[in-house]
């Protein structure tokens, strides 16, 4: 279990619960959110860092010295705070898109991914 605040823990949650967790935080610590705007520059330029360590840890670029230092989990977890913070102040229940979502691919590609000779 992970503990920064004595007012924050974060043991393994649910997606509820995270939308929670990033919402006290930003009341506690961040004062407030950003607007949208500003959180989808966010989330641009965050997906553009995991983008960055993927290309070169696992692509064909090479990795600098100050790329080595970067962590992945840390860049997807900057890119999960910012895609909740969106969710936050949009009101979305990202359990709730997450499993329409599923059922929607599923019904899309039940059939698709399995016949995809590509796949085998």
């Amino acid at each position: 279990m992970f503990k920064f605040d004595e007012n924050f823990l974060l043991p393994s949650m649910t997606l509820e619960e995270a939308q929670q967790q990033v919402d006290n935080w930003i009341k506690k610590v961040g004062v407030r959110y950003f607007n949208e705007l500003t959180n989808m520059a966010m989330l641009t330029e965050e997906v553009g860092e995991v983008a960055r360590i993927i290309a070169r840890r696992y692509g064909e670029q090479s990795e600098k010295a100050s790329d080595k230092e970067k962590s992945l989990d840390d860049e997807l977890a900057d890119v999960l705070f910012v895609l909740i913070c969106i969710a936050n102040q949009t009101g979305v229940d990202l359990t709730n898109a997450l499993e329409k979502n599923l059922e929607k691919k599923t019904q899309r590609d039940k059939d698709r991914h399995q016949n995809n000779p590509k796949l085998k």
